[in-house]
């Protein structure tokens, strides 16, 4: 029996969260650069989708706009806030990122804006979501990954480790392209792709950053989490730090965050398909003009 993933994230509590963001006015500004990349980043595809997903994504912004631009004549919503929203919305569905409810091959479209890098068993979403996809179907979704908001994790560890003698973790880690590359792969999606999008946002202090993450409702949610209540001096000391390292010559500091794209394909017979090894008609050689050296082999010995 296979073990289950580790546990990086209490689930409770990022809803908790969310909903608390939600009720105080959320702050949605990275989310609405996603939701609109990803609705253009649509257009470019040639595809007539009749029933899509939007998986997670906080709020109703995405499924709005695929609505609006007529990308697909259903469109479901799926979040686990569902009963505590008054978004007006006739289908949208309470389930959980990692326990979708949708039987497989009953989906053209599966999209996500800003939800899966926070979910504890990604490997586990991407299945379920590759197999609720009907054969050509697309997934297409952004997440936060690379170094987003390395700048506050290296501020908060050099000053805890000089203030408290030691370092909590403050950040949640984030995935790498290559990692999330593999992970798409291992899912059995074809015609994998991940690149990224760096979104650099400017603050006059770093408090004002913790303000947003705040209103995003994406404070620490880690099960790894100190427990105890930040201490002012730390908090004060991780601000002067955040300050003198990454400020920019007009005195605002930076904050970084990757906004990483995931796009594959269920699998299906008329998908392009990868040479067989030894089917080429030209030599490369030929094609950059230079003389190809064969390399003795061991083999050959």
């Amino acid at each position: 029996m296979a073990e289950p993933p580790p546990r990086l994230f209490d689930r409770s509590l990022q809803r908790l969260r969310r909903l608390r963001a939600l009720r105080a006015g959320a702050v949605d500004f990275l989310l609405a650069h996603a939701a609109q990349e990803l609705v253009e980043r649509l257009f470019a595809v040639k595809r007539d989708f009749a029933v899509a997903a939007d998986i997670g994504t906080p709020g109703p912004a995405l499924r709005t706009m695929l609505r609006q631009q007529q990308l697909a004549p259903v469109v479901i919503g799926v979040d686990p806030l569902a009963p505590m929203l008054d978004s007006g919305e006739s289908l949208l569905v309470a389930a959980d990122e990692e326990a979708l409810p949708f039987a497989d091959g009953s989906l053209d479209l599966a999209v996500s804006a800003l939800a899966l890098h926070a979910v504890n068993d990604l490997p586990g979403a991407l299945v379920q979501i590759r197999r609720a996809l009907r054969p050509d179907g697309l997934f297409l979704a952004a997440m936060l990954g690379g170094e987003s908001l390395t700048e506050l994790r290296q501020s908060f560890a050099a000053a805890e480790a000089e203030i408290e003698g030691g370092v909590s973790p403050r950040v949640a880690p984030f995935a790498d392209l290559r990692d999330l590359g593999a992970l798409l792969q291992r899912a059995g999606f074809a015609l994998p792709v991940v690149d990224t999008d760096r979104i650099t946002v400017r603050y006059a202090t770093a408090l004002d950053l913790l303000r947003d993450l705040r209103g995003m409702g994406a404070t620490n949610a880690l099960v790894e989490r100190r427990r105890l209540p930040l201490k002012r001096a730390t908090l004060l000391r991780m601000a002067e730090i955040y300050a003198e390292r990454f400020r920019d010559p007009d005195g605002r500091l930076r904050a970084s965050f990757d906004i990483v794209w995931l796009s594959g394909w269920a699998p299906h017979e008329s998908q392009q398909k990868p040479l067989r090894p030894g089917s080429a008609q030209a030599r490369l050689s030929d094609a950059l003009r230079t003389v190809e050296v064969r390399v003795k082999d061991e083999a050959d010995d």
